[in-house]
């Protein structure tokens, strides 16, 4: 796993062509429900920080909501991000989105710089959880806001025992015959099973520094919304 995430930007430019389309037909299209939640919790901001930019999605519904005047995005894969600005540009905030190539757990933003930081579905790929973390909190300005969107486990057994197989078993078949790589699907699987969720990532937050930390499980606890303010 270690391993994999030290290439993770590697991994997800092998799959940037079909990400998008596999993560609406997986999801059935919830996440598109579970992103705007996310956006709807932010207070309108100026400046904002979104990690893992991806093929920009969250960003690009920060701003249908006008919870930012302008988003520096961040991301290891350079292909996730080449179709993140297009599709920025064919929604009209190509002024207003911006993207670089570059780590989360070593940004060269100053300290202080931004109002909020967001991440969807990016921490988990972390080689340190905590120095990521960090750096969110380091370049937030006093009083900021962090909202990260992450999958976690359903407590529900029976709802759990479904999630399971369909992670173990659906989600590496259909994005192994859709995205042609062998092995992306299946490390991330591995990714969520092996990750922290829940009460567990409300403390990993605390332990960094950050305040008035809440989650908030979405559809049975397939996926979290946390949320956090800087000390």
């Amino acid at each position: 796993m270690q391993d994999k995430k030290k290439n993770i930007g590697h991994l997800f430019d092998n799959i940037a062509a079909s990400y998008d389309t596999l993560n609406h037909l997986l999801s059935f299209n919830i996440d598109k429900s579970w992103r705007k939640k996310s956006a709807g919790m932010l207070v309108p901001c100026d400046k904002l920080l979104d990690v893992a930019i991806g093929t920009a999605d969250l960003a690009i519904e920060i701003m249908r909501q006008n919870k930012a005047c302008e988003i520096q995005g961040i991301d290891l894969s350079a292909e996730m991000m080449k179709i993140g600005e297009d599709k920025v540009r064919k929604a009209g905030y190509g002024d207003k989105i911006k993207f670089e190539l570059g780590n989360a757990q070593e940004m060269r933003y100053a300290d202080e710089s931004f109002d909020a930081v967001t991440c969807a579905y990016g921490v988990r790929n972390f080689s340190d959880l905590d120095k990521g973390l960090g750096e969110f909190y380091r370049t937030l300005k006093p009083g900021g806001q962090m909202l990260i969107l992450e999958f976690s486990y359903p407590t529900n057994r029976i709802v759990r025992f479904f999630y399971n197989i369909f992670f173990t078993y659906i989600l590496p078949l259909v994005g192994r015959v859709i995205s042609k790589d062998k092995s992306a699907y299946s490390y991330l699987n591995r990714s969520v099973k092996e990750f922290i969720w829940g009460e567990e990532m409300v403390r990993k937050i605390e332990s960094i520094g950050f305040r008035d930390v809440k989650c908030r499980p979405l559809t049975l606890g397939i996926t979290t919304i946390y949320t956090a303010t800087k000390s």
